[in-house]
This record gives C-alpha cells, sequence and structure tokens, in this order.
C-alpha cells in the first residue's frame, strides 16, 4: 500500500527533493537515450546519509511533526495489513454512530480478537465525517459497548491510539463527554481479558486515556502522548501558541521519553524517514510486537490480568509523603 504524501515536512523536504532527482534520472536512464547509473548511485548514497543526518537527531517537535504527517498510516491501514475478517460494529446503543471511533471482531493470526481505533481523514471530507479523528461520547461508548463484548465472548482486546482529543464541542459536553471518558477508565481497569493499546500516531489527553488503559502500552517511534497538545501548554503556560516547540520540550511527549519515565511498555521502531515512508515495514514490526505482547499475557488468569494493569497504573509517578 503506498499513502500519497501531499506535504512535505520542513526538516524532510531537503531529501525529498533529492529523491524526486534521483526518480528523474531513472526515468531518463529506462528511456535508453543516456545512461546515469553512475550519478543515480551517487546521489542515491547522498540520499541516504542526509536522511540518516536528517532523522536521527529529531527534536521533540519535529516527532511532534511527524506523528500528525498526512502520509501516517492510520487505524484502517494497519486493519488490512494486520488482521483478516473484520466485522464493524456501530453505535453505542444511546445515541448515535461516531466514526473517529472504528472497532469490531476480527483476527490476527487466526486468533479471533476485538480491535477498536481512532480514524482520522485523509480528505477535507473524510476529516469532517470523522471529526479529524476527535470523539463525541457516543464514539467512547461504542468502543465501551465493545469492550464488554470482548469481556463476554472472551477476546483479547487491540486499541490503537490516534486522536489530537476528546472533542471539546458543546454538544459533546451536553452528551456527557467526561463521564463517557471516565466509565471507559473503569471497564477497562476491570476487563478479564489481555489488553494491549498502542499509540500509533497522537495520544492527546483524555481522548487517548479513553481506549487506552491496557497490560501493555506500546508506541510507534515517532508517536507522542500527552496530557495536553504542545500548542494548548503553550498557550496556557506561555500565553503565546506560537510557543509550541518549548512546550513540546517541556511535556516530553515523545515515545523515547515515555520509555524512559517507564508510563510506557516498549517503543517500536519505525522505517528510516518515518512510517509513512514505509507503511508495510512498518505494520509488520508492529505485528511482531503485538504477537509477542499477546503470547505474554496468553497464560494469565482474568483475576491476574485485572492485578497486572492495577499494579501497571498505581506505579505511574513518583508518591512522596511527610
Amino acid at each position: 500500500m503506498a499513502i500519497q504524501i501531499t506535504h512535505a515536512l520542513d526538516f524532510e523536504r531537503p531529501l525529498l527533493e533529492l529523491e524526486k532527482r534521483i526518480t528523474e534520472l531513472k526515468s531518463l536512464s529506462a528511456g535508453g537515450a543516456h545512461d546515469f547509473t553512475a550519478e543515480i548511485g551517487k546521489l542515491e548514497k547522498k540520499a541516504k546519509r542526509l536522511q540518516q543526518e536528517i532523522f536521527s537527531d529529531l527534536s521533540r517537535w519535529q516527532v511532534v511533526q511527524l506523528s500528525r504527517h498526512n502520509a501516517r498510516p492510520y487505524f484502517l491501514d494497519y486493519l488490512g495489513f494486520l488482521f483478516t475478517e473484520f466485522n464493524e460494529l456501530s453505535g453505542d446503543r444511546h445515541f448515535g454512530e461516531d466514526p473517529s471511533i472504528v472497532g469490531g471482531f476480527a483476527r490476527f493470526d487466526g486468533q479471533p480478537v476485538m480491535v477498536i481505533g481512532h480514524q482520522k481523514g485523509r480528505s477535507t471530507k473524510e476529516n469532517m465525517a470523522r471529526n479529524f479523528g476527535m470523539p463525541r461520547p457516543e464514539g467512547y461508548r461504542k468502543a465501551r459497548r465493545l469492550m464488554d463484548l470482548a469481556a463476554r465472548f472472551n477476546r483479547p482486546l487491540l486499541t490503537f491510539i490516534d486522536t489530537p482529543g476528546a472533542y471539546p464541542g458543546i454538544g459533546a459536553e451536553e452528551r456527557g463527554q467526561a463521564e463517557a471518558i471516565a466509565v471507559n477508565l473503569e471497564v477497562m481497569a476491570g476487563l478479564p481479558v489481555p489488553v494491549i493499546s498502542t499509540v500509533i500516531g497522537e495520544g492527546g489527553s483524555g481522548g487517548a486515556l479513553a481506549i487506552g488503559v491496557g497490560n501493555r502500552v506500546l508506541m510507534l517511534e515517532n508517536s507522542i502522548y500527552s496530557v495536553i497538545s504542545p500548542e494548548a501548554c503553550s498557550s496556557i503556560l506561555y500565553r503565546d501558541a506560537s510557543m509550541a516547540e518549548k512546550a513540546a520540550d517541556a511535556l516530553k511527549v515523545t515515545a523515547r521519553d515515555l520509555l524512559e519515565m517507564k508510563v510506557i511498555d516498549e517503543l517500536i521502531p519505525e522505517p528510516p524517514g518515518g512510517a509513512h515512508r514505509d507503511p508495510a515495514r512498518t505494520a509488520e514490526t508492529l505485528g511482531k510486537t503485538l504477537r509477542k505482547h499477546l503470547s505474554a499475557l496468553a497464560g494469565l488468569t482474568p483475576d491476574k490480568l485485572i492485578e497486572d494493569r492495577y499494579r501497571k497504573f498505581r506505579a505511574l509517578g513518583p508518591f512522596t509523603g511527610r
């Protein structure tokens, strides 16, 4: 699967321009009029060095930008790579359907599982339909319904996080946004099945945590997870939204930061240049990681799974007293 890149980030533009030049020379060489093999070889070596230079030492703000890349694989992309026999289940049985959260039964390596994930859109029309991946209360209540089904049918639950946050509109607040998220946290904490949550892009605030209470919490290398977006944080702390880069450093939003702080269990490497450069390879690595953790959790009893999840989240952060 190839995802069209319609917008290049500033720091990756030099690499894309060089790769465009290589493609042009290969096209000319294929015509047979000229042989640019030697020059193509030199440019490919230069491109590899440039890619290493750019992506080996990204700032936190650059990782934030990569996590939001317009060509980054979304939940439905990974669903197509990793799962079979997906049967989408819709509606919260209270108010309506929310397309910003997608879920249903599927098979992973032949094993029946429940999958739930945030879903953004690529085009403006699709983003409007999916509300830019920001769920309303009915989205979280749908997720809760599917979590209950996973428990009832003894299916491992795999969730995929990619949202700027829960939708903060008046209608969402009127329909109980905070209550819907809070109930999801309670339900996930007590599920008697293995739960693995993976941040594949943005992990924004309670909107992310509402499907993120897992026995294992994983993150793709160029994803972020934070209580607030860097832009919103800079507006509050510095009274200046343009200081988002400084806020990203203060928040420590990257997978490497969170692994170091033991908030997550594993960082999943991405191909050089980011997941959007090779979605299939990214999915393959993600699949291997999910298999490993599912296997490790398979031997635990329901009570042990709940206890494991409880201890995991109770251990987050230091506790001090006088």
